[in-house]
């Protein structure tokens, strides 16, 4: 028993030698099998890679899966047409969004610059009148500006006292016309009785009086108001001095701010864009001379009450296309309803009625011919848009703008068009062709570089200053 565990040593001993000779045998025979391999290849041959497990194929029955397309390939054409158009025209819609709400903080700047241009517009040929008599240019734009200001501060203080004068008579006559008209409606075949009229007076009252603290509120926003206007027209003043003067250098500064690439078609487009504002303003001011003039001609032989500031009314209503003759219009037949009665503003709606369809019809067409033409859809739209985001002022300076934009849209289209046209035929028409060469001319010595000259200036016109 006790040689028993030596020898089960020496057995464990040599079945680990054996194992080892075992190993060193394989490498053995593994290099000399890549020895053979490598010694058939050439020299620069890359040695061939360990032998890798293989992935059996699938099988026979299993299906075929198709690659997937692109997603751009898989969405159609006309929804990423539509896509391509979105984005633009969020973009375009977030910018005039934020351009509104610029415009919307400075308002009264905007409104007293528009107010400037449509001035200028205006008293511009009485500058260029006075300098071609010899007067020098800060002496004419002095003169025409302090004339044209006083002008207007002139009708403005005439209306006020032509309102003051006439207000007790005005008082009494409202009185006597509210009677006159109860009787009418008393004798009326609409069967309107003495109660249903004392009833809407009893209301009216009620309302007034339970409205008071509604109307002092309104009285001081009314002061602002007056704050805010005497402001702007401080500032229309100033700008319309500057735009008189220096009109032509203004014109120049602003078209450095556009891109070189587009800079010679906004030169073009300016003054074209000036000349239709020119002969808006033009056409308005004396289509509303016409208006006011006839129809105060009308109230003043109808012996209505306040004629004469019911013109300036009209004549100011004028400047808002279609919406300020209905109302200017109406403010007369309301003034004569309850002053002279019912047969008295039956004639005076009569009068407004046949001045303003020969306006509609006959002067505006002639006056303002093709220059200042905008369809009448436009012209209420945007009344209404320019009403909604700047009041009055926006409603006067609304069309003005839209027909600008159509001139400015127009001539820019037809400028790349032409633009287009040019570049075609540039293309098209081959260099012209001398012939071959008899003897070839040895090549000229290289010269210095020359220094690119400076581009010409544009030549544009002023917008605010041309003669």
């Amino acid at each position: 028993m006790s040689r028993l565990p030596g020898w089960l040593g020496r057995v464990g001993t040599g079945l680990t030698h054996m194992g080892e000779r075992l190993d060193r045998r394989k490498a053995e025979v593994r290099a000399e099998a890549e020895d053979d391999l490598t010694a058939d290849l050439p020299a620069s041959a890359p040695l061939p890679a360990p032998a890798r497990e293989s992935v059996p194929p699938p099988p026979a029955y299993a299906p075929a899966v198709a690659a997937r397309p692109d997603p751009v390939a898989a969405i159609p054409w006309g929804i990423r047409v539509a896509g391509e158009a979105a984005w633009r025209l969020l973009v375009l819609a977030g910018t005039l969004w934020v351009l509104m709400r610029v415009i919307s903080a400075v308002q009264l700047v905007v409104l007293a610059f528009a107010a400037a241009l449509l001035i200028t517009a205006l008293l511009q040929p009485t500058v260029a009148w006075l300098k071609r008599f010899g007067v020098p240019r800060g002496v004419a734009t002095a003169l025409t500006a302090i004339a044209g200001f006083v002008l207007m501060g002139l009708i403005g203080w005439f209306v006020v006292w032509q309102v003051l004068e006439n207000l007790d008579d005005l008082s009494n006559r409202v009185t006597d016309g509210i009677d006159e008209l109860k009787r009418w409606l008393l004798n009326s075949p609409f069967h309107v009785t003495e109660k249903q009229i004392n009833d809407i007076a009893n209301n009216l009252s009620d309302a007034v009086g339970t409205n008071t603290e509604e109307i002092t509120s309104a009285g001081l926003q009314g002061v602002t108001v007056m704050v805010e206007f005497l402001t702007g027209a401080l500032l229309a003043m100033f700008s319309t001095l500057f735009l008189l003067y220096d009109g032509k250098r203004i014109w120049r500064w602003t078209l450095k701010l556009v891109p070189a690439q587009a800079r010679e078609g906004v030169a073009g487009a300016g003054p074209r864009a000036w000349h239709t504002l020119t002969a808006y303003v033009r056409g308005t001011v004396l289509v509303a001379l016409i208006d006011a003039g006839f129809i105060g001609l009308g109230l003043y032989f109808l012996d209505v009450p306040l004629a004469v500031p019911l013109a300036v009314f009209i004549f100011l209503g004028a400047f808002i296309p279609l919406v300020g003759a209905v109302i200017s219009g109406a403010l007369a037949v309301v003034v004569a309803l309850v002053t002279d009665g019912v047969f008295t503003a039956l004639m005076v709606l009569v009068v407004v009625l046949a001045v303003q369809q020969i306006e509609g019809h006959i002067l505006q067409p002639f006056i303002l011919g093709r220059a200042v033409r905008v369809h009448p859809l436009a012209v209420v739209l945007s009344v209404a848009a320019g009403g909604l985001v700047a009041g009055i002022g926006g409603a006067v300076v609304a069309v003005p703008l839209v027909a600008v934009t159509n001139t400015v849209v127009g001539y820019l289209r037809s400028y790349s068009q032409e633009q287009a046209l040019r570049q075609a035929s540039a293309a098209a028409d081959p260099p012209p062709d001398d012939g071959p060469e008899e003897t070839a001319e040895p090549p000229e010595p290289a010269r210095a570089p020359v220094p690119a000259a400076s581009p010409a200036p544009v030549a544009t016109e002023t917008l605010a200053g041309q003669e």
